[in-house]
């Protein structure tokens, strides 16, 4: 399921609206955490369960959303990470965040 808009709000989150008339708000912070990317995949792993990642501003502040077909957005963040692709289907079951 593609969404029918998808906008930045506050420089701190991103709405997405399904055509099944649901939205869904996610911060930056959340998305950028969750990035699917190999990299961040792996880095991921080595983190205990009581780590807190820190992000700079330029990590968690985006540069440009690009569609990927009609499956997925890339997320280009200021600090230049441009690997990460949110799929759609998995956006639009993901737990929304604070």
């Amino acid at each position: 399921m593609k969404p029918e808009k998808i906008e930045v709000l506050d420089k701190t989150k991103l709405k997405l609206v399904w055509k099944d008339g649901e939205s869904r708000v996610y911060s930056l912070m959340y998305l950028r955490e969750l990035c699917p990317c190999a990299i961040c995949e792996e880095e991921r792993g080595k983190w205990s369960s009581t780590f807190i990642p820190l992000f700079m501003t330029s990590q968690i502040t985006l540069r440009e959303i690009r569609p990927v077909g009609s499956y997925a957005i890339n997320l280009i963040w200021e600090d230049g990470h441009n690997t990460g692709i949110y799929e759609y289907s998995k956006l639009h079951f993901q737990p929304v965040s604070d």
